[in-house]
């Protein structure tokens, strides 16, 4: 067999924002990619493959082994706990001595019996990287790629105490096709996900539900792809509003959102319910808002779930037929909002708050809240920021939907 000719990486890892259920905290998989992974990879002079789950399944599991058994370099990120990740992880060490390199973001915990094993860190500033990190962490990650690459001392525990495993079943013209292949599904993936994403930010919600239902026909159970399809659709409001919102609903169910604790899916869910009581004033409608809302909330006090959930609080206020229960949804307002601005306070003062892509909605979220509790001064302070960041036009008509009636006090009008 003639040899492949440039060695490659092998990267392990999920695409999209995928959420660590242990900390609550939401992870930009594929800006750790983008920004770290692939080029520092490039830069020592590899072929930078990238694949997950998905296209793992069926019939082409024969290739990925031997994938894992033939890269020059395998690096496998385990920040959000992905079992398949690290069953993967576990199958490279297995079948190969060394050149295997394990990332995680540094507030993640390691999972099963990888304490012993040397682990790659970068830090996450919100659910993005910043561009100082992302550079130390891909000068470091380099570093670390020309060194694993130099050596020969085993880096899998299991050639601690076993040698001589492993046997290559792909002919080296197979090899290649599937590189080839699987190259070409993560282009192609990656560039519906950047279309869909692209649309959004021009406030084109149809061209996004074109793209990311592609995406999730690719994907069909990724959480990040059903979450922005299930976004993109109802904000589009073809064919209609409330067709749109049901359609949005079917797509969020397949994520179980009734068993989820992922904040995201969970903030979607809510959003859907919300909007479909403020067209039918269907009493069940915002009762289901708040029970979502509520438990996004309590996962990780996720600023937009804490802010629609005190806001349909708000909304249930007028719907009650006794003054304690009214009382109750007041002050449960009152208090989430009380702890969403302690909390984005802080973090609006925080040296790495400049870095994060969220930003304007952090400021918004201030507004928002500030309004609420008669806070004049410092709503109209964090308004001011929220535009200097040049919110879409999708965005700002997000914001003052949400704003008006807090505002100008038109709450149960």
């Amino acid at each position: 067999m003639s040899p492949v000719s440039q060695r490659v990486c092998f990267v392990v890892m999920g695409f999209g924002k995928k959420t660590d259920y242990k900390t609550g905290r939401l992870l930009d998989l594929d800006a750790t990619y983008e920004a770290i992974i692939k080029p520092a990879a490039v830069d020592a002079g590899l072929r930078c493959i990238r694949a997950d789950e998905i296209i793992y399944s069926g019939v082409i599991d024969t290739e990925v082994f031997d994938m894992l058994l033939r890269a020059d370099l395998v690096i496998v990120d385990i920040s959000t706990g992905n079992v398949n990740a690290v069953y993967e992880l576990g199958a490279r060490h297995a079948l190969r001595p060394n050149s295997t390199i394990i990332m995680k973001e540094s507030k993640g915990r390691l999972y099963f019996d990888l304490d012993h094993v040397s682990t790659f860190e970068y830090d996450h500033l919100g659910d993005d990287i910043g561009v100082r990190e992302a550079n130390r962490a891909k000068l470091k990650l380099l570093v670390l790629i020309k060194q694993v690459l130099s050596f020969s001392r085993p880096d899998s525990p299991v050639y601690t105490y076993l040698s001589n495993l492993g046997q290559t079943h792909l002919t080296t013209e197979e090899y290649e096709t599937f590189l080839d292949d699987t190259e070409a599904y993560q282009e192609h993936l990656s560039d519906y996900l950047q279309a869909g994403n692209q649309a959004f930010r021009d406030s084109r919600h149809d061209d996004a539900v074109q793209a990311f239902s592609v995406a999730a026909e690719m994907k069909p159970t990724d959480p990040y792809t059903l979450q922005q399809l299930a976004l993109a659709t109802y904000k589009s409001g073809k064919p209609s509003k409330i067709a749109s919102l049901i359609e949005a609903l079917n797509i969020v169910n397949k994520l179980d959102p009734g068993h989820s604790s992922d904040p995201e899916t969970l903030g979607i869910t809510g959003a859907i319910y919300k909007r479909l009581w403020l067209l039918s004033r269907d009493r069940i409608q915002l009762d289901e808002a708040i029970h979502f809302y509520s438990r996004g909330f309590e996962i990780r006090r996720d600023y937009y779930n804490g802010e629609n959930l005190a806001a349909c609080y708000d909304y249930r206020v007028s719907t009650q037929a006794g003054q304690d229960e009214a009382q109750f949804d007041r002050m449960s307002a009152r208090k989430t909002r009380e702890t969403i601005i302690t909390t984005l306070s802080e973090l609006v003062e925080s040296p790495s708050f400049q870095n994060r892509l969220d930003k304007r909605w952090v400021y918004a979220t201030l507004v928002n809240c500030s309004f609420a509790l008669g806070q004049v001064a410092e709503a109209e302070k964090y308004e001011l920021a929220f535009l200097a960041e040049k919110p879409a036009e999708w965005e700002i008509k997000t914001y003052n939907d949400e704003l008006w009636p807090r505002k100008f006090g038109q709450l149960y009008k």
